[in-house]
């Protein structure tokens, strides 16, 4: 009976937790219209779902939260409870989007990945961090480039995912 009443709560919990039109992908949308780019939202028909299609600049916009894409910054950690279910779903999550952008690059599109973790640095204003990123973006669009990703993470011969002992950026005491 508990372990029901878990799974119904979890259910709704993670339901609750919206996939497209999340505010960061509002306010991003939000400034490259103003920046005079149109686009089409969550095409089905391609790879992955991205969250915005410029289709002028053959190139796609994905908007992603740290901890549900398993980003691998000090926003994406595994929670302390059901580890290796989280963790298994987490890494789930990271295949797919990294299959879909191998084959939207295979198609020939630009792929251009926003990280939550991009305008929530500490001592950075949002408005100003938003406006930075869109105006990479718009520097992207414009561009020749096949991909980017806005914060790229630093990659070494390890792997940057979190896991059990992880500090990810804080200090140790």
């Amino acid at each position: 009976m508990v372990d029901t009443v878990n799974k119904e709560t979890r259910s709704r919990m993670m339901s609750s937790v919206r996939a497209k039109d999340t505010k960061l992908e509002l306010e991003i949308r939000r400034r490259l219209f103003a920046m005079g780019f149109r686009y089409r939202l969550h095409v089905k028909s391609l790879p992955g779902t991205p969250d915005m299609v410029f289709a002028k600049y053959q190139s796609v916009v994905f908007v992603h939260g740290c901890f549900w894409h398993y980003h691998g910054c000090h926003l994406s950690s595994i929670p302390e409870t059901r580890r290796a279910w989280w963790k298994k779903k987490l890494e789930d999550n990271a295949r797919r989007d990294s299959q879909a952008v191998s084959e939207l690059r295979r198609i020939g599109w630009h792929v251009l990945i926003i990280w939550e973790c991009g305008f929530r640095k500490p001592k950075t204003k949002r408005a100003e961090a938003l406006d930075g990123i869109a105006a990479r973006a718009a520097g992207f669009l414009k561009s020749k480039r096949k991909q980017l990703e806005i914060p790229l993470l630093p990659r070494s011969g390890t792997t940057n995912k979190p896991g059990k002992g992880s500090t990810h950026g804080k200090k140790k005491r």
